[in-house]
């Protein structure tokens, strides 16, 4: 969406460091970030005004707390199809404002292909591709409905089919994740339009990318949707389960939710192929002690092998965020990440109570003994289809198998649990022994994120 005669260099941070040689050969320094990112967002800010750069920033990040980045020269917020030209015309006539905002939902059907030839892909195991914007549900953490709005609104399916193509003429060939809050949100399309047109271009090229996507637990009720999303390369899907306690479902109008049998909606997904992973969180005014428990029940039984728990936070602009200012429990100076025992508010629950409970959670769902039996348990209810394309044998799937049996089962703790599920594997399941293997390392490597943030050994969690 800039203007084509601009020379432009693209360098994301988590992937590429970013030098001052970097900063000093650009006229201007665009930056997006997510709240997460903020303390990486100021140290960014600090060295563009050190070296006399000036920057436009823009993303989920400044849109929600524009007001705490005066020292940025340029603020272009809310969506760029809407906010970016204005800023383009005034930089062009040599007087463009300090902030630049509009509360117009573009229609992204206009939305131009992204310029993958300004990123490195070897330094990626998965690219991003934007379907839809906005979500139909409105629960009360989230920020999506602040940022996105409810009205869901899709591209078109040349424009979702020219983009599959952007990626694959740039030669990509493994892991496309949809990048949408909500896939699901229009069924009737993705049905009617979308997935078929998709299946086709998988099948015309041989299956060249595995995707994978986010979406509400309702999935589940639509059996002929899970078959598309599948016959058309999906194999994963993150859903946010959230919590066991219906009290807590409430609350928060996680109403899609409420009244039914969550782990047997999870194992239906799996059933028909689609791995979920799933988003839990602790720390609702609803939440009994007795939480943590069910907690861990809830994610061993059905089988989310990556389930990512985090305490809840109140993001700015959310339902929860005017609640909790009305009632004056509102922190400052938090991180923004959900992962690292830290919170926005004051809980209802007794703070250590909660962080303790939370650091119970984590090292019970990835220690190691706890951790291959949900693997075996999502095993045992995963039912993929089978098809040729990128699961082609390749020399760095050798070499990383070589790596993590010495890592998991020479100097790794818990050694012993692994090669107990190792050599089950091999003899009961040998079909599903490489994602058992690519389980078992992403088992060693949550099991180093949870002591990286809690400082609690997970091989020492009770079983």
């Amino acid at each position: 969406m800039l203007p084509q005669e601009w020379e432009k260099k693209l360098i994301d941070m988590n992937a590429t460091p970013l030098t001052d040689k970097d900063i000093r050969w650009a006229d201007y320094v665009f930056v997006s970030a997510m709240v997460v990112q903020r303390e990486s967002a100021m140290e960014l800010i600090r060295r563009c005004k050190k070296l006399g750069v000036r920057m436009v920033a823009g993303g989920p990040l400044f849109t929600s707390e524009y007001e705490k980045f005066e020292e940025v020269d340029h603020l272009v917020l809310n969506e760029a199809e809407t906010t970016l030209p204005a800023f383009i015309e005034d930089l062009g006539k040599g007087h463009p404002k300090h902030i630049y905002t509009s509360r117009e939902r573009p229609d992204i059907r206009k939305t131009p292909l992204p310029m993958w030839q300004l990123l490195d892909v070897k330094k990626y195991t998965t690219m991003s591709l934007q379907y839809s914007r906005g979500c139909p549900f409105d629960c009360d953490f989230c920020d999506i409905v602040v940022l996105n709005g409810r009205e869901v609104r899709t591209k078109s399916r040349d424009q979702f089919l020219a983009e599959l193509d952007a990626l694959y003429n740039r030669g990509w060939r493994a892991g496309v994740f949809i990048v949408d809050d909500n896939f699901v949100a229009n069924k009737r399309k993705l049905s009617e339009e979308i997935l078929p047109a998709v299946i086709d271009w998988q099948k015309e090229r041989d299956y060249p990318f595995s995707l994978s996507t986010q979406s509400s637990i309702n999935l589940a009720d639509d059996e002929e949707l899970m078959r598309l999303m599948v016959t058309a390369g999906f194999d994963s899907v993150f859903v946010g389960i959230e919590t066991p306690n219906k009290d807590s479902l409430a609350e928060c109008n996680k109403r899609q939710n409420i009244n039914r049998d969550l782990v047997a909606s999870v194992k239906k997904i799996q059933n028909h192929g689609l791995q979920v992973q799933g988003g839990f969180i602790l720390g609702f005014d609803s939440d009994p002690v007795s939480v943590f428990k069910s907690q861990i029940n809830l994610v061993q039984k059905s089988g989310i092998v990556v389930a990512m728990v985090g305490l809840l936070n109140a993001p700015r602009g959310t339902k929860l965020y005017q609640r909790l200012k009305k009632e004056d429990r509102l922190l400052e100076n938090v991180s923004g990440d959900n992962t690292d025992c830290s919170m926005n508010f004051v809980p209802k629950m007794d703070r250590e109570t909660l962080i303790n409970g939370y650091r119970q959670v984590l090292t019970t769902i990835y220690s190691p003994k706890q951790y291959y039996m949900r693997v075996k348990t999502f095993l045992k209810q995963y039912k993929p289809q089978k098809r040729r394309g990128i699961s082609h044998l390749q020399f760095w799937h050798i070499w990383a198998f070589i790596r993590s049996v010495w890592f998991l089962g020479i100097t790794d703790r818990g050694r012993w649990p692994y090669w107990r599920f190792f050599v089950s594997t091999l003899l009961r399941r040998p079909r599903s022994f490489p994602i058992s293997m690519t389980f078992a390392i992403h088992g060693f490597h949550f099991r180093t994120v949870v002591r990286k943030y809690i400082g609690v050994p997970v091989e020492d969690a009770s079983a």
